[in-house]
């Protein structure tokens, strides 16, 4: 493995690793990369849009007297996003500072994808409330500690330059490894759903591990790090919109893109069964189906967007034209309340969530303060945008079907109006094109 570390030098000052890789190892640092975002997202999918709904009706239907299951599944998603909220920006921030033998990134990545797969394991035998949500929120903790870290390898490694493709791979994979999450969710909640949490669980650390072993990090123990103070550490945390503007602007791009498509996402199962009117078992097979052709779409999106958006050198068009396009399926069951309208969606959809992963992460990595001195921190800050729509989606989602006395258009429209405004919050952005 000397050739890993050849392409990787430490700045004598600071200590800390310079990476300037040859193609050979950027193309394998991208395919792992790739390969770990395709499973994470999976597993995410899987769980927060098939599994936890079936476990979760499965529970409510059982108990006497039964039970609420949106409620049930808004107060589970909500107690878990509610914790998890800064894990990623605490355990970005504290990566940055990290001093061991095998890197700053890789105790993280290995520790929180050890510790959150045993918990996506254990999910598997619950048959309560209570042990569901201990575990899913052990779970959510511990894979945000994974994943912040891990997402900023692209920060850390990659030149802004090569970033559109970079970050079109990962958006492909990782939408396209939702889309297989949900497909292969779907097929095996009718089969042997507990197997289903236990082959994620344990996958999820096989693919970090293999990860961290093909794209080793150089030793940091001798790494400069100023003397650490609590006020300093907390401060950092808060990224002044007026002072850094861009970053702002991308911050609450994120935010309405999110909390416009997670209302959509993590009631999918919800709407098929309830607004189109098919059964548990159909249901299952058409989020399946859904996802299959939503792959197709949003593979093809990803990966040229990505190269068109390193060609021309520009990332808020794309940005822009996908939010619109996102909006514009969501239309789509409004008009046309059947299987096929939900099937056009997710095509429509497709197109424009791959073109969104792809870019918006290279936007992302090229809005952070201080030329991204803090990456690992910054990062995990506008994850925030990411996870604090799935804290405030569940209630507020509960609460729209509570006033419209249960009619899921309201959902879609809420989707169309917060997506939509998304689009116009990247064109303020000024450091990037």
């Amino acid at each position: 493995m000397a050739t890993d570390t050849a392409a990787v030098t430490v700045d004598s000052q600071s200590g800390r690793p310079v990476y300037n890789l040859s193609k050979a190892l950027h193309r394998r640092l991208i395919w792992t990369l790739s390969g770990n975002f395709l499973f994470l997202l999976a597993l995410y999918n899987a769980v927060i849009s098939v599994f936890l709904p079936n476990t979760v009706q499965k529970i409510t239907d059982a108990a006497e007297g039964g039970g609420d299951k949106v409620v049930a599944l808004a107060t589970i998603m909500t107690v878990s996003s509610f914790l998890t909220i800064f894990a990623q920006p605490l355990a970005g921030a504290i990566s940055d500072r990290t001093r061991s033998r095998i890197g700053m990134r890789a105790p993280f990545i290995l520790g929180g994808s050890f510790v959150g797969g045993a918990a996506i394991a254990m999910l598997a035998p619950q048959s309560s409330m209570l042990g569901i949500g201990i575990f899913w929120v052990i779970a959510s903790v511990m894979l945000n500690v994974m994943n912040g870290p891990l997402a900023t390898v692209l920060a850390d490694r990659v030149e802004p330059q090569k970033r559109g493709v970079a970050s079109g791979f990962i958006g492909a994979a990782q939408t396209g490894g939702g889309t297989l999450g949900i497909i292969f969710g779907g097929w095996i909640a009718n089969k042997n759903l507990p197997l289903g949490y236990v082959i994620f669980g344990v996958g999820i650390f096989l693919v970090c591990l293999v990860f961290v072993a093909a794209n080793r990090e150089p030793s940091t123990k001798d790494m400069v790090v100023e003397p650490f103070s609590w006020k300093q550490f907390f401060s950092q945390f808060w990224v002044s919109p007026r002072k850094h503007p861009d970053f702002g602007w991308a911050f609450f791009g994120r935010f309405f893109m999110y909390l416009g498509y997670q209302g959509v996402v993590a009631y999918q199962l919800y709407i098929l069964r309830d607004y189109i009117g098919q059964s548990d078992t159909q249901s299952n097979i058409t989020i399946g189906l859904m996802s299959t052709i939503q792959l197709v779409t949003l593979i093809l999106s990803s990966v040229v967007s990505g190269y068109l958006s390193d060609k021309f050198q520009a990332r808020k068009p794309f940005v822009f034209i996908s939010s619109v396009i996102m909006a514009a399926s969501y239309v789509v069951p409004l008009l046309w309340r059947t299987e096929t309208g939900m099937l056009v969606m997710a095509a429509v959809l497709g197109l424009g969530y791959g073109c969104y992963m792809s870019i918006d992460m290279a936007l992302m990595t090229q809005v952070l303060p201080n030329k991204g001195a803090n990456a690992g921190k910054d990062m995990g800050v506008l994850t925030i945008a990411t996870n604090l729509p799935q804290m405030l989606t569940q209630p507020l989602v509960a609460i729209l079907l509570a006033i419209s006395s249960g009619s899921y258009v309201i959902i879609f429209v809420w989707a169309i109006i917060l997506v939509f405004s998304s689009a116009f919050m990247v064109m303020p952005i000024k450091s990037v094109k």
